[in-house]
């Protein structure tokens, strides 16, 4: 039993006395820094559906023997319920690695996590060629490892494995480039997640050459170097299957005459905190969300005929964008801009939407100011931030006072709105009154005498 346990567990005997603790509920086990002596301690995690180990150094390890399993071995292991497995805060001898990593092909694995590890040496990964995994989604997180160029061969000899794989995430881990011929590798791909790296503008074509994740449908470029729009939209032009781009925390610029056209199946945008001064153009036509908040832009002037969420917050905006340009739109968010208050006609158009958040701006309360957001929260559109997060800015007497509580009465605030009314009902009065005379003292009209 223990053997089995520990080809399951990538081989987890760490330097330093440790212990595993186990979440019942959760069904969730944490080993930490687990030696020969604490092993037992493993058997309580064969419950769990996640299982983490976290601390120590591999090395010492790599000589370890390592057979083939017998029969009632490989039955046990496809037993076991462990969906997930991570590794933290770990020295990881790549030999190692290579050696362990076939045995799961006999367990119910679906995704292996790597966060904080450091990946030691080059090892000949011959051992798991044509040999399939169950794993589906596999994670590194901060690591550190050889470069990824030159390692072709590697990744020929997984290729029965990474053909199936559906999830990989290579973020914060100082990933320069992504050499084209491994992009064919993952024909089955369909999220890509390289945020928090150093991927340039110059890097995106090579990256994303023909042939290279053909089944793409997710990609996280957040927080590269990338400053180019344009080039970026080249970079991604063949992912004919794309369909989610975070672009988020780099800083991009516009060029002056961009004819690019984005993948026609792009249906979300993330260019969140990208610095923008303006709405960069093109758009994808066909998007469907639309993230720009956390930027600088002073307007919003575009028209997205399918676009059902808009989110603006945390720009300088001194007004609303025109409802009438999305026709599709169900959700619009525009928290902490530099708005003042909705016009009454655009609140007409914003109660149609199911979710309007404007929390955060500099409201003057006045009656048009605070009569709009009172009908839009009567329609409950105004989410969890109302009331406490709206509040006004002028006219003084009403500066700091929340806006539900400003008095809004049609004859204070729309004097036209009750006058009107009144002289249309005093002239109806006057001329029935006439009527009435008339009808009731023929002899005050008499006809015309002719001379």
């Amino acid at each position: 039993m223990s053997v089995a346990v520990l080809l399951l567990l990538g081989l987890g005997l760490l330097e330093a006395e440790g212990r595993c603790f186990f979440n019942r509920t959760q069904e969730h086990c944490v080993c930490y820094s687990l030696s020969q002596e604490s092993l037992s301690s493993i058997i309580q995690c064969l419950p769990a559906s996640v299982v983490e180990f976290r601390g120590g150094e591999l090395e010492r390890y790599v000589a370890f023997p390592i057979r083939d399993l017998e029969p009632s071995t490989i039955e046990m292991l496809g037993s076991l319920v462990i969906r997930k497995i991570i590794f933290g805060d770990l020295l990881v001898p790549e030999i190692l690695l290579a050696r362990v990593l076939r045995f799961f092909s006999y367990t119910q694995v679906q995704e292996l996590v790597f966060e904080s590890c450091i990946f030691e040496g080059r090892s000949n990964w011959d051992e798991m060629a044509g040999r399939d995994l169950p794993i589906l989604s596999l994670q590194f997180h901060n690591v550190t490892s050889a470069p990824l160029m030159g390692r072709e061969q590697d990744f020929s000899s997984l290729s029965s494995w990474l053909e199936t794989l559906q999830e990989l995430a290579v973020a914060g881990s100082h990933v320069t480039s992504l050499p084209c011929s491994i992009g064919r590798v993952f024909t089955a791909l369909r999220s890509l997640d390289v945020a928090q790296n150093s991927l340039g503008d110059e890097s995106l074509m090579p990256a994303f050459c023909k042939g290279a994740f053909p089944q793409l449908q997710v990609l996280s470029l957040q927080r590269n170097n990338l400053t180019s729009y344009h080039s970026v939209c080249e970079g991604v032009q063949l992912l004919r299957e794309l369909q989610h781009l975070d672009l988020s925390q780099n800083k991009l610029m516009a060029d002056p005459s961009s004819s690019c056209q984005w993948p026609a199946s792009l249906r979300i945008f993330n260019l969140s905190d990208t610095g923008l001064e303006e709405v960069l153009t093109p758009l994808p036509p066909s998007l469907e969300v639309l993230d720009m908040s956390c930027n600088h832009l002073h307007a919003v002037d575009t028209s997205l005929s399918s676009l059902k969420k808009l989110f603006l917050s945390q720009n300088m905006l001194q007004a609303a964008p025109s409802i009438r340009n999305y026709p599709m739109l169900d959700t619009l968010h525009l928290d902490n801009n530099l708005i003042t208050e909705l016009p009454w006609d655009e609140v007409k158009l914003l109660g149609y939407l199911w979710d309007v958040a404007a929390a955060g701006n500099p409201y003057n309360c006045s009656c048009s100011g605070a009569e709009g957001l009172q009908a839009l929260a009567g329609m409950g559109h105004l989410g969890q931030g109302w009331p406490q997060d709206y509040t006004c800015h002028s006219p003084p007497r009403y500066q700091g006072r929340l806006v539900k509580d400003v008095p809004v009465s049609v004859l204070q605030c729309n004097s036209a709105a009750v006058i009107a009314p009144v002289c249309v009902a005093l002239a109806l009065l006057g001329m029935a009154g006439a009527v009435y005379m008339v009808r009731s003292r023929p002899g005050l009209i008499r006809p015309c005498r002719r001379v």
